[in-house]
C-alpha cells in the first residue's frame, strides 16, 4: 500500500468515528437534592404535567414540553452556566426537558433521579397534593 492510500484509510477511519455530543445533564438523588436544598444556589424547575405537587423551595414550574418556548426560556436564567434541577414525577419528563436545555447550550442540568415517586419513597415530603 503506497502512502496516498494509506491517508485515504486513515481519513475514511476517522470520519467514521462517532461523533461525541456536547455536553449531557447529570442525575441527582432524593438524598443528595435533599442535602443540595439546605443551600439553594441553583434554580428549581418542576416539568410535570399534569401538576400533582411541589417539593418544597421550587422555583417554577414549567410544563416538560412547553420548557423551550421563548416565554418559558425567558423565565431560566440567561447565563447557561447556571445550574438547573428539574423533576417530575417519575423522572422521564424531566429527562426530555434536561436534553432540550443542554441541546440549547445548558451545561449545568441536573434532573431528579426517579422524580417525586423516588423522592417519596426517601420519606421527602410533597407539597400541595
Amino acid at each position: 500500500m503506497n502512502k496516498f492510500s494509506l491517508l485515504l484509510c486513515a481519513l475514511f477511519l476517522i470520519a467514521c468515528q462517532p461523533v461525541a455530543v456536547a455536553g449531557a445533564y447529570k442525575d441527582i438523588s432524593p438524598v443528595d437534592l435533599n442535602a443540595a436544598l439546605q443551600n439553594k444556589d441553583f434554580i428549581f424547575v418542576n416539568v410535570h404535567i399534569p401538576f400533582e405537587g411541589d417539593i418544597a423551595s421550587t422555583d417554577l414550574s414549567i410544563p416538560f414540553d412547553q420548557l423551550t418556548q421563548p416565554d418559558n426560556l425567558a423565565l431560566l436564567p440567561s447565563d447557561k452556566d447556571a445550574r438547573i434541577v428539574l423533576y417530575c414525577m417519575s423522572g422521564r419528563m424531566s429527562q426530555i426537558a434536561a436534553n432540550e436545555l443542554v441541546a440549547l447550550g445548558y451545561t449545568d442540568v441536573w434532573n431528579l433521579d426517579g422524580g417525586m415517586i423516588q423522592w417519596a419513597q426517601q420519606g421527602y415530603a410533597i407539597q400541595g397534593r
